[in-house]
């Protein structure tokens, strides 16, 4: 098979394929197996009869038009593979010549192809990120809840505030008739917690030990059922008593002998998730901004395909939980039409960034190497299990490579992009984004600081859509 690219106007090419006689001959021979296990012919079983016995019952042309029918998909995908023409949309096919009963087929495919687009001032993009190291207050607010785990609930001599725990006699009523599921007796409630309804926390801030609350409440189904009716007896008031924060403590809830290591200890976790959610964040931030530079109106096909990619992932998402997206729009109260506008903006949005990447690429001069490739198979092969040769041809057999080099390519833009956006803090400071990285254990000092950084400023892991 031999193919040749002519570049058309609106953004289309032509693909002018020709189909020697051999090649063709096997799609035909292939055409007549399947016809012979579709048709009737006496003294022969389904499937069994002979390709000369076929053509003398329905005539050679009939085998040629099926072969045309079936083959000629197959020899469009392995021309757009062998040329990496880069489609988004169904080709239009023109059988130029069918090669009537003997000779060379040959067609032309007319197909959209994804847009060049040309942006400028990629290179000024500055983002701004929440610092990435924790605050004081952050820091403890970590302990606070550690310190909760361990609180001591003691009688207070005073009126009941928020966050306190009171023992209460309750019981609910409604048009007069008890409701016993309302009804309770020493009942421990954390007052503000609403678990019962929003009246009883107001009732309560206040309230000391041997008061008694009268109050109506509204009835949780709404405004059509008459209203609830609750008495309720105080009959103590408890605070919550919090450890205090020292060395014994410290002993006590953690790993750490002393409060000075345990706090180190959390700076460096919290840190590191800092690090890792703003590697995510600066890379998002840069896919909104670059998004923003492509004023170029965008194909209908290309922003349809991105929305039944989503749609497709979403759709095999919801089915591992056992739900249809029908389903799903109906429990989770999402109008359908809210819903379809929703994904075409963001499909949009992910279509501009991916060109937006190809075209710093492109200006850029990144490009993919066999060293590049080599790369990405020995990663496939060691997360999937599997010898890097079974992996290289399993992605070069099946025509994955263009794919590849585009996902490599666009990874390579982000990288570029990454080393030399600016990148602020909330707070004004400039960051690297090389200091991002997140530190191996064996790379921290033994005090357990994180003085050493990696040299990359790049994520290899990088989402690149």
């Amino acid at each position: 098979m031999r193919a040749t690219v002519e570049p058309l106007e609106g953004n289309k090419v032509k693909l002018s394929v020709e189909v020697d006689q051999q090649e063709f001959e096997s799609a035909i021979d292939a055409a007549f197996k399947k016809i012979a296990r579709e048709v009737r012919i006496p003294g022969f079983r389904p499937g069994k009869a002979p390709r000369r016995v076929i053509e003398s019952h329905i005539g050679a042309e009939a085998g040629r038009a099926q072969a045309l029918n079936d083959a000629l998909p197959g020899y469009y995908s392995e021309a757009v593979v062998t040329h990496e023409v880069d489609v988004i949309a169904p080709p239009e096919i023109d059988i130029t010549d069918p090669g009537h009963e003997t000779g060379v087929v040959k067609f032309d495919a007319v197909v959209e192809i994804r847009p060049t687009v040309a942006i400028t001032g990629y290179a000024d993009i500055a983002v701004e990120i929440p610092a990435p190291v924790p605050g004081d207050e952050e820091i403890d607010a970590q302990f606070d809840r550690f310190r909760n785990q361990y609180a001591e609930l003691e009688v207070a001599e005073r009126a009941a505030a928020d966050g306190d725990f009171v023992t209460i006699d309750i019981e609910g009523s409604q048009s007069g008739e008890v409701l016993e599921g309302l009804v309770a007796s020493a009942y421990s409630y954390a007052v503000g917690s609403g678990g019962i309804v929003p009246e009883l926390d107001e009732a309560l801030v206040g309230a000391s030990a041997g008061d008694t609350l009268s109050f109506d409440a509204e009835h949780p189904n709404g405004e059509d059922e008459d209203p609830i009716h609750f008495e309720v007896t105080v009959t103590e008031v408890k605070e919550k008593v919090l450890p205090e924060l020292d060395d014994e403590f410290a002993a006590k809830a953690s790993e750490f002998a002393s409060v000075t290591e345990w706090r180190a200890d959390l700076v460096d976790r919290m840190t590191q998730v800092r690090r890792a959610q703003s590697q995510l964040l600066v890379r998002e931030r840069i896919g909104e901004a670059l998004a923003a530079l492509v004023i170029d109106d965008l194909p209908e096909p290309l922003i349809g395909a991105e929305m039944n990619e989503r749609l497709q992932d979403m759709a095999m998402r919801l089915q591992a939980q056992g739900l249809t997206l029908d389903q799903w729009l109906q429990f989770s109260g999402t109008d359908p039409d809210q819903f379809v506008s929703d994904l075409r903006e963001t499909a949009e949005r992910s279509a501009r960034v991916d060109l937006a990447l190809r075209a710093v690429a492109l200006a850029e001069g990144l490009e993919v190497d066999d060293a590049d490739l080599d790369a990405e198979f020995a990663e496939v092969s060691s997360r999937v299990g599997e010898d890097i040769e079974v992996v290289r041809s399993r992605l070069t057999d099946g025509g994955h490579l263009p794919v590849l080099r585009s996902d490599l390519v666009k990874r390579k833009a982000l990288d570029w992009l990454t080393e030399r956006v600016t990148i602020t803090d909330d707070n004004g400071t400039t960051i690297v984004f090389s200091e991002l990285a997140i530190v191996d254990e064996g790379e921290r000092g033994e005090d357990g600081g994180n003085e050493t950084t990696t040299d990359s400023g790049t994520d290899e892991e990088g989402d690149t859509q």
